[in-house]
C-alpha cells in the first residue's frame, strides 16, 4: 500500500500535473550544473553517428544554466523534437475524422459485438500481445496513431481510459524496449559491441514475452477489479467525449463508408509498414501517411474542405498539452548538455560499477541506465552515449557484451513505461487523455515487477556466460 500523508493523500496523488512536473525537472537540471563538475569524453563519428570514445573522460571549465537559460532551452527542445511534436498532431487529426463521421466507433462497436461481451477478458488480452508485437516490429513512436483505438475499445467492453492505456502504452513499451531486434537500442548496441546483428534473440524473445504475458494477467486483474467496483477505476471523472460508444453493442453494423474509410486506414499502414522496413521512413515520412489517411478518409466520408479543415482543428486541441510536454521533456536534455553534466553523470556511475561484485554489477548496469534515461531519454542516443564506456568496462569484470546490451536495454527499455522525461510516453498518454499521475499509480507495481524478473534473466545470462549466440 501507499505511503499515505497526514490529508490522506498517497505518494503519487501528490505528484504535480505534469508540466509542473517536467518543469520542476528542468530547474533541477539547472541546478545540477552549479553542483556537478563540468567534463565531456571524446567523440567520433562513425557511419555518421557520434560515440563517446572510453577513457578519454576530462574535466572542463564550468558553464552553469543560468534563469534565462531555462526559459530558451524549451524551445530549443520543441525544435530539436519537433517531429515528435508534429506526429502527435497527424496522429489526432486523422483520427479526428474517423471520430467525426463514427467509422471508428461503428468499427469497435463491430468487432466487439462480432466477438461477444462475453469474451472481454480474451478482448484485453489479446489487445495487450497485438500492441506488444506492434511495440516489437513497428517501433515505439511509429504506433501513436493507433493508441486511442485501444481506449475505445475498453470503454466498449465495459473497461476505462487507464485500461486502454495499459493494453496500449503498456503493450508497445514492454515491446519496443524488450525487443530482441530492436534497431535503435539492441542494433546500435551489436554494432558498437561488433558482435552479429541481433544474436541472442532467443533469450531476449523469451524475457519479453514473459513480461508482456504478465502484463496481461496484469491488465485482466485490474479489469476484474473494476467490474466488481467503480470505484477502484483510476479513470474516474476523465471526459471520453468521442471515445465511447453511444448505442448497445447489438445495433453496430459497419456501413459501406465504414468500410471504405477502414480500408483507406488499413491500407495507409500497410504503406508506412512498406516504407519503415524497405525505405528507411521515420516520424515524418509517417507523419504524412497520417495526414494523407485523415484527408482520403474525409473525403471518403463526403466532407467538405471546410468540414475536414474545421474537423482538424477541433482534433488538435485535446494533443496540444501532449505536444507542450514533450518540447518541455526534450529541455531536460538540453540544459544538461549546455552545463556539460551528463558525461561526469556517466563518468561517475561507472567508476562505481567497476568496484563491485560482477552479479551486483550488472543489475546496477541496468540501474545505471535507468537513472539516466531520465535525462537522456531515447534509446539510440542513450546508447551512443553510455555503451562505448559500459561495454568495456564489462569485459574488465567479466560481464559478456551480450549480457551488458541487455542490462542497457532493460534500464532504458522498461523505464519508458514510467519515464515523464520521455515525449513519446506524455504523448500517448495525452492521446489517451489518462494523467500521468494516474498512469504512475497504475504501471508503477507492473514495473517493479518487470524489473525483478529482468534482474534475474541478467543474473542468469552472466551465471550462464550468455555470448553471441
Amino acid at each position: 500500500m501507499l505511503n499515505k500523508n497526514k490529508k490522506g493523500k498517497s505518494f503519487i496523488e501528490m505528484i504535480p500535473h505534469p508540466l509542473a512536473l517536467l518543469f520542476y525537472i528542468v530547474i533541477f537540471a539547472a541546478i545540477l550544473t552549479y553542483i556537478i563538475p563540468a567534463g565531456s569524453y571524446e567523440r567520433e563519428v562513425i557511419d555518421g553517428a557520434s560515440r563517446t570514445i572510453p577513457g578519454t573522460y576530462e574535466s572542463v571549465a564550468k558553464s552553469p544554466v543560468g534563469f534565462f537559460d531555462i526559459f530558451t532551452a524549451i524551445p530549443v527542445g520543441f525544435k530539436k523534437i519537433a517531429d515528435i511534436v508534429f506526429i502527435v498532431f497527424a496522429a489526432a487529426m486523422m483520427f479526428g475524422i474517423m471520430e467525426k463521421t463514427h467509422m471508428l466507433e461503428n468499427t469497435v462497436g463491430t468487432f466487439v459485438k462480432k466477438l461477444g461481451l462475453k469474451k472481454k477478458f480474451v478482448i484485453v488480452g489479446i489487445m495487450t500481445y497485438v500492441y506488444g508485437v506492434l511495440g516489437i516490429f513497428v517501433g515505439y513512436e511509429n504506433n501513436i496513431a493507433l493508441v486511442p483505438i485501444a481506449v475505445v475499445i475498453s470503454l466498449a467492453i465495459g473497461g476505462d481510459v487507464v485500461l486502454g492505456a495499459g493494453m496500449a502504452i503498456g503493450g508497445i513499451s514492454v515491446g519496443f524496449g524488450l525487443a530482441p531486434f530492436n534497431p535503435y537500442t539492441v542494433g546500435i548496441g551489436h554494432k558498437i559491441a561488433e558482435m552479429p546483428l541481433f544474436s541472442g534473440y532467443l533469450f531476449r524473445s523469451g524475457l519479453v514475452f514473459i513480461l508482456l504475458t504478465i502484463l496481461v494477467f496484469y491488465n485482466i486483474r485490474y479489469f476484474k477489479k473494476i467490474l466488481k467496483d467503480q470505484d477502484h477505476a483510476l479513470g474516474k471523472n476523465i471526459d471520453t467525449t468521442g471515445l465511447q460508444l453511444s448505442k448497445p453493442i447489438a445495433e453496430y453494423n459497419m456501413r459501406s463508408k465504414d468500410i471504405q474509410m477502414l480500408l483507406v486506414f488499413v491500407a495507409g499502414l500497410g504503406v508506412m509498414l512498406f516504407g519503415v522496413f524497405t525505405k528507411g521512413w521515420y516520424i515524418n515520412e509517417i507523419s504524412a501517411v497520417f495526414l494523407i489517411v485523415g484527408i482520403v478518409n474525409g473525403i471518403v466520408a463526403r466532407l467538405s474542405v471546410n468540414e475536414i479543415s474545421e474537423t482538424f482543428s477541433k482534433a488538435l486541441e485535446p494533443s496540444a498539452l501532449a505536444a507542450i510536454l514533450i518540447g518541455v521533456a526534450q529541455a531536460i536534455q538540453i540544459v544538461m548538455n549546455q552545463g556539460n553534466i551528463s558525461d561526469t553523470i556517466a563518468y561517475n556511475f561507472v567508476s562505481i560499477l567497476e568496484q563491485l561484485p560482477t552479479l551486483l554489477a550488472v543489475v546496477f548496469m541496468s540501474i545505471t541506465q535507468s537513472v539516466i534515461n531520465i535525462f537522456i531519454p531515447g534509446g539510440s542516443g542513450q546508447a551512443l552515449v553510455t555503451l562505448p564506456i559500459m561495454i568495456p568496462v564489462g569485459d574488465m569484470i567479466g560481464i559478456t557484451r551480450q549480457s551488458a546490451i541487455l542490462a542497457f536495454q532493460i534500464g532504458d527499455g522498461l523505464t519508458n513505461i514510467v519515464t515523464p522525461t520521455l515525449g513519446g510516453l506524455m504523448a500517448m498518454l495525452g492521446l489517451c487523455r489518462v494523467p500521468y499521475g494516474r498512469w504512475l499509480k497504475y504501471i508503477l507495481p507492473y514495473t517493479v515487477i518487470g524489473f525483478v524478473i529482468c534482474w534475474a534473466a541478467l543474473i542468469l545470462s552472466v551465471i550462464i556466460k550468455w555470448g553471441p549466440m
